[in-house]
């Protein structure tokens, strides 16, 4: 199918290819009849873990192409207003079009950022009152998932930069602006990713801090134990021989 896709609307194997291997680096390849986009989704999976997946943009004069890695209704409400003939995006080009499919994408990491900062915020509470080794293991979770917004960001951050400075026909002038509001928000959610980092280094601090204050109390009292005992070990040692 994606074959037939490809000759329908004459786009390169290796195009074809990068749509089919889903590991692919966020990035924007200008063809000059088209445009290739790879983003990544991030979405929360029934572990309540963070998981990626590729959704790839063709850029086309008359068309656009979108290939995601599974299924979802993640577009839905696009289609939705497309089908009611509501707002710009059914008067505008298709390069407006392509910019809401990458806007849609971007603002999610807003709401995935959210639920990051909730959980820092409860953590962080815990962590006051009792540190476990399942708090430890929730600090190297969120630190996981930070990496993976990060590596998804950095280089769509790239990538759009790529789309400003193009001067490709098929990007109007009138809409540079919106993708220059696309860069200001992954520039947004990167700053917020790096304060998350310094967050967690921090309480990560706070964890072994505690740690080592709680092994402190337990030495001291093991050192009073033994101070207590030892001339008392040293009486019996003396005075139980059995010479005299």
């Amino acid at each position: 199918l994606l074959g037939e896709i490809g000759v329908l609307f004459g786009l390169h194997p290796l195009i074809l290819e990068d749509i089919l291997n889903t590991d692919q680096r966020p990035k924007a390849e200008d063809f000059g009849n088209y445009i290739f986009i790879v983003l990544k989704e991030i979405h929360k999976g029934v572990d309540r873990g963070l998981h990626a997946q590729q959704v790839s943009i063709i850029l086309g004069k008359n068309f656009v192409l979108s290939f995601r890695e599974k299924k979802g209704d993640f577009f839905n409400p696009i289609r939705d207003r497309l089908r009611a003939c509501k707002g710009r995006i059914r008067l505008a080009g298709a390069d407006y079009l392509a910019h809401h499919l990458m806007d849609t994408i971007v603002d999610h990491y807003f709401v995935v950022l959210e639920d990051i900062e909730e959980r820092i915020e409860q953590l962080e509470d815990d962590l006051i009152r009792q540190t476990t080794p399942a708090k430890l293991q929730e600090i190297q979770q969120l630190k996981k998932e930070l990496i993976l917004l990060r590596k998804s960001l950095w280089p769509l951050r790239e990538a759009v930069g790529l789309l400003q400075r193009a001067d490709s026909p098929l990007i109007i002038d009138s809409d540079l602006v919106y993708f220059k509001d696309i860069s200001d928000h992954i520039i947004a959610v990167v700053d917020t990713v790096d304060t998350f980092r310094d967050m967690l280094a921090g309480m990560l601090d706070i964890y072994l801090s505690a740690a080592s204050m709680k092994m402190n109390q337990v030495m001291k009292v093991l050192t009073i134990i033994a101070t207590i005992f030892m001339p008392l070990t040293f009486l019996a040692g003396v005075y139980g021989m059995n010479f005299k």
